[in-house]
């Protein structure tokens, strides 16, 4: 049976980072529900503290460096994605902001992408709501319902009647993310094309010069 591919981008600074924790429990959550439905699960981790430097020269140069193309690769092959970032100044990190401005447009279009964050005061959680998820939307994901927010205290809290402590805000958002990848048929690699199956077509290249003289017209 082909394997899920679920990858798990972590914008944490530090190390360790409450944001690399959390990111590991959505993951381990997730893979937990799809592999007691019988359904195996690879999981990759971008940690995007590691690609600072390549994003930053990507704007400049225009070109991606070999560990930020590989990242890039990988989300853009995923079945889904767990998306995590810290919260600062009540918005997204602009590192977090950046990896997704270097991936083309149209790469996460129609997938499935939990959104989580990490922030040292429940006062930021709404950030998730007006900053994240709008942009996840605008790349056309599909962002699942519930949107996982930690804060300092929520470590260990046990939550109350009336709210879910930060272990039942994982396991619902987990879940939600797992019946979303468990609709889709998994996305084959490209070793398993079958034996005399034709490669797509490469789209052919116009000359700029070309594209110049129809935008004149």
């Amino acid at each position: 049976m082909t394997a899920y591919r679920l990858v798990v981008v972590s914008a944490g600074l530090s190390k360790p980072s409450s944001t690399r924790l959390l990111a590991d429990r959505l993951a381990e959550s997730t893979s937990r529900r799809l592999g007691s439905a019988g359904r195996p699960v690879e999981v990759t981790v971008v940690e995007l503290r590691d690609l600072a430097t390549d994003i930053a020269n990507n704007f400049v140069t225009g070109f991606p460096g070999a560990a930020l193309r590989e990242a890039i690769e990988e989300v853009t092959r995923a079945d889904g994605l767990i998306t995590v970032t810290p919260i600062f100044a009540a918005s997204y990190s602009g590192l977090f902001k950046s990896f997704f401005d270097v991936i083309d447009p149209d790469a996460l279009t129609g997938k499935p992408v939990l959104i989580a964050a990490t922030g040292g005061t429940p006062r930021h959680s709404l950030a998730l709501e007006h900053a994240v998820r709008p942009l996840f939307s605008y790349l056309r994901a599909v962002v699942v319902p519930t949107a996982v927010y930690a804060a300092t205290d929520d470590w260990g809290a046990a939550g109350d009647r009336l709210t879910d402590g930060l272990p039942g805000r994982i396991d619902r958002a987990a879940g939600e993310l797992a019946a979303l990848l468990a609709g889709r048929v998994p996305s084959a690699r490209p070793e398993q094309t079958a034996p005399g199956a034709q490669a797509p077509a490469a789209q052919a290249v116009v000359p700029f010069a070309e594209q110049l003289a129809a935008l004149r017209v």
